[in-house]
């Protein structure tokens, strides 16, 4: 190779080396655009559908928090009554 040819490579790689970073976006912009075109392909609940879930965890919510707290003032008396039993 002659000197001429390396130059021209190296010049070559660094004019491409120029392009990629000028073509390249930034990454927040980036972000953002992915994110946009995420979103359109989500298929969104209708407001029947959002209003049915919601009541569905609010029931699960309160049935559970009901059980809960029934085991716990079973526990609360059991303890209760085996601590009085061992101080009497």
């Amino acid at each position: 190779m002659t000197e001429n040819e390396k130059e021209s490579k190296a010049e070559l790689k660094k004019s491409t080396a120029k392009k990629k970073l000028i073509s390249q976006p930034n990454a927040i912009s980036r972000y953002f655009r992915e994110t946009r075109g995420e979103l359109r392909k989500v298929t969104w609940p209708t407001r029947e559908e959002s209003w049915r879930l919601t009541a569905i965890v609010l029931g699960v919510s309160a049935a559970f928090s009901v059980f809960l707290w029934v085991f716990d003032t079973l526990f609360s008396n059991a303890i209760k009554f085996l601590i009085d039993q061992v101080l009497l």
